[in-house]
């Protein structure tokens, strides 16, 4: 996703915000979500409407994630959802495309590169296109982005033409297993993520349907979008300020092609080879990197009242624990991207989990090593 008061103010904050406690990190975020007027997570799709005793175990665990009862994330061990055997048997050829992906996706660093990133950055542009206003019949995770050639044909699209390419090659080659576009963007998505160092395992399902149609325009997020105007979009796809913020995250491990091509290439933090919450601290920082983008949005989000306390608390050295904390059972970021690549799918009580099939979740930074990755320069 791409997504002031005085100088003083703004480094005053910074500071404060990096003495935060895990727990005083934990009730900043259950104010908010008590008083952003979405006090109460939503359901999505078919969800809506059935009971609990007809739900699936897929379809008990997503409304778990929805409710913020159960985790987004998993931390490399085989989930319950995928220990049966017809599971097993949707989720074999998931293996087979996640490590083909895999395998893609980390440099030679052992850091995210930037197919990994663009695929992040595709799964936010399939799903992300949907709004609650304008009913569920279209948009969403529903691969419209690559089979309606959203890629090529929209200019908020520019930069992902590639990655959708790859998309497609993959596509004709694992299409006899009857997988679909939607559910090989989101698995790329997850991939992407993960082989960042301390990117989250997010839980990966199958078995969304695809979408010829053009989703609807206009309902991805802007660079230059005020935090108002961000804040309202969310909304709309039933995604609080909180769950805004922690999904600006995936910034930690992007960089920018197209809103400055004076700058071509710049990343959005100074380590975007590793998902860390270096981010956070550089968009308030006034002496980040010189070769470190900021997008106006990132930072109209990190100032504004709404979203001030929550953009702080991902701030220091112990924001970073808590962001990728394997223990926490609302892991941030992939409690929310569970929520965003469901969006508009109908049949989610029909859903596999293949979880199982992600590479593994790397702990440390001492499985990367520094270089090309690094982003050096004062500013």
């Amino acid at each position: 996703m791409k997504f002031t008061k005085s100088l003083t103010a703004v480094v005053a904050t910074a500071t404060v915000s990096s003495a935060f406690s895990p727990l005083k990190m934990r009730e900043i975020r259950d104010k908010a979500a008590a008083t952003d007027g979405q006090s109460s997570p939503q359901l999505l799709g078919d969800l809506l409407t059935l009971s609990e005793e007809k739900l699936s175990p897929t379809g008990k665990a997503i409304r778990g994630i929805l409710l913020k009862q159960d985790a987004g994330h998993d931390t490399g061990g085989q989930t319950a959802a995928g220990s049966n055997s017809s599971a097993k048997d949707v989720c074999g050829v998931w293996k087979q495309i996640a490590d083909d992906m895999a395998q893609t996706m980390a440099g030679p660093d052992r850091q995210c590169n930037d197919v990994a990133r663009a695929a992040v950055r595709l799964g936010f542009h399939d799903a992300g296109a949907w709004s609650m206003r304008m009913g569920a019949s279209s948009g969403g995770a529903d691969g419209s982005i690559v089979l309606a050639k959203e890629c090529e044909t929209r200019s908020e699209n520019n930069g992902l033409q590639d990655v959708c390419k790859r998309m497609r090659a993959w596509f004709d080659k694992y299409k006899q297993h009857d997988i679909s576009m939607a559910d090989l963007i989101q698995m790329g998505a997850n991939v992407g993520t993960v082989v960042c160092p301390l990117g989250p395992r997010v839980r990966s399902f199958v078995g969304r349907k695809d979408n010829q149609q053009p989703a609807p325009e206009n309902l991805l997020p802007s660079p230059d979008q005020t935090a108002e105007q961000l804040i309202a979009m969310f909304a709309d796809k039933t995604i609080s300020p909180q769950g805004l913020v922690a999904l600006v995250g995936s910034h930690s491990a992007a960089r920018q092609r197209f809103v400055a091509t004076n700058r071509t290439g710049d990343a959005l933090d100074s380590t975007p080879g590793v998902w860390d919450t270096k981010f956070y601290d550089e968009v308030l920082d006034t002496k980040t990197a010189s070769k470190v983008f900021k997008l106006q949005s990132d930072v109209n989000l990190s100032k504004d009242p709404q979203t001030k306390d929550l953009w702080n608390a991902y701030v220091g050295a112990q924001a970073q624990q808590t962001f990728i904390e394997v223990k926490m059972i609302r892991h941030d970021y992939a409690s929310e991207y569970v929520r965003l690549s469901l969006l508009g799918v109908g049949n989610i009580n029909e859903l596999t989990e293949c979880t199982e099939v992600l590479p593994p979740f790397i702990a440390s930074l001492n499985n990367a090593s520094p270089g090309a990755s690094q982003v050096v320069g004062s500013g």
